[in-house]
């Protein structure tokens, strides 16, 4: 049985694995720059016989897709992983901690790619029973924000000819040995606003000769939070946050201008369409009210991760298969961001996390901070998993 094989496999190749990882570990590469990495990457895929490989996209040497082709025709599933690191200072005392200054995997991709070549060395191992095509991602620019890696590999043609799409992350909050996920909704959406008020500078004495801006930002700064209170439904999920604001120079001057810069989080797609026209709204009626003008900026970061349905139900039958039914957790939304989001946009596409969290091995910290750890036992599971979601996902195909 396939799934058996896959499992000696993943049991053969798991210390190369952990070597793999500790060696993207010790190399962060910020988003953009994973110029050591992709090669790293492209030259592990060339020994192992991948086709169509192609090294770097947005004008960079960074990311890497490559495919392999079984014997039979069928379909194209994608497997992606992230590999960029983060600006952070690691305060792990390993062997393997970062020897670059102030870079460091944070989060978990150095995890991530050493998983995706795990998986395409059983893929190699299993070339002549593979029906179709598998289309590896090692994407740059994760956590790039507003220049997103999933963004523009999709715009160069990563997901031509690709039928469905799938991705985990490792994730500490999430016990070790568990696969959450769940259908629909999973991730929130990203979105920056700016609203910038302008009024007329004065003396501080004489308020009655000048336009405060600030009482007109101060009032849009409560007034936004209106929209989660009063006009969504409380059964779903909106965060408004403001996270900066400036304005004026000294005690006794009232300023011109003020900048208030926020963002938004939901997890459906309609309310998200509508949140820039809800702020435009609110901004434009306070800055007449108070003789004041204003101007919006809203700024689409990442959409919501919405797993799809029938992509879900075929790995929640692989996590049955290899790993067990207690194994699975359906995890409540999280409403941190993905750009794999933009990738189950074009194709159906599901992404999981694989439990990692282990207080005795320090793989509990928090993501994104500097004690953070990979829980190394997890890697050999992360292999088996998506391997074996490739497998499933071509035997459901030609059901």
């Amino acid at each position: 049985m396939i799934y058996a094989q896959i499992a000696v496999c993943a049991e053969e190749i798991e210390q190369k694995v952990i070597e793999l990882r500790r060696d993207f570990h010790a190399y962060p590469e910020l988003p953009w720059k994973e110029v050591e990495t992709s090669k790293k990457i492209e030259e592990n895929l060339r020994s192992l016989g991948y086709e169509n490989i192609r090294r770097g996209f947005g004008g960079t040497e960074s990311g890497v897709v490559a495919d392999i082709t079984g014997k039979a025709d069928g379909p194209t599933l994608a497997l992606r992983a992230d590999i960029d690191a983060l600006p952070l200072q690691e305060d792990v005392d390993v062997p393997w901690r970062s020897t670059c200054d102030g870079v460091m995997h944070a989060c978990g991709h150095d995890a991530h790619a050493a998983i995706l070549l795990g998986v395409a060395h059983i893929l190699a191992s299993l070339k002549e029973q593979i029906p179709g095509r598998v289309r590896l991602i090692f994407q740059p620019a994760e956590e790039s924000g507003v220049r997103s890696g999933a963004k523009q590999l999709i715009e160069e043609g990563a997901l031509d000819g690709v039928d469905a799409i799938g991705g985990l992350h490792v994730w500490s909050p999430l016990q070790m040995g568990k696969v959450g996920f769940r259908k629909g909704a999973m991730m929130a959406s990203a979105d920056i606003w700016d609203i910038y008020v302008k009024g007329r500078g004065g003396h501080g004495s004489r308020p009655h000769e000048a336009v405060d801006p600030t009482i007109a930002a101060a009032t849009m700064i409560s007034t936004v939070q209106t929209i989660v209170s009063r006009e969504i439904d409380p059964l779903e999920t909106v965060v408004v946050s403001v996270g900066k604001l400036e304005s004026g120079t000294a005690p006794n001057i009232i300023p011109e201008t003020a900048h208030i810069q926020g963002n938004i989080r939901t997890t459906s797609p309609v309310i998200r369409d509508s949140m820039e026209g809800r702020l435009r709204r609110i901004a434009g009626g306070i800055a007449s009210a108070l003789r004041c003008e204003a101007k919006v900026a809203f700024t689409p970061v990442y959409p919501v991760t919405v797993n799809n349905d029938a992509m879900a139900d075929m790995l929640l039958d692989v996590v049955k298969k290899v790993k067990g039914e207690e194994s699975y957790e359906e995890v409540a939304i999280v409403m941190g961001s993905e750009d794999f989001s933009f990738y189950q946009q074009k194709v159906p596409g599901v992404f999981c996390f694989l439990g990692m969290g282990d207080p005795a091995k320090g793989s509990d910290a928090q993501h994104h901070s500097p004690q953070f750890q990979v829980n190394e036992d997890v890697l050999k599971d992360g292999v088996i998993l998506l391997s074996s979601f490739a497998f499933h996902f071509f035997q459901a195909s030609s059901c």
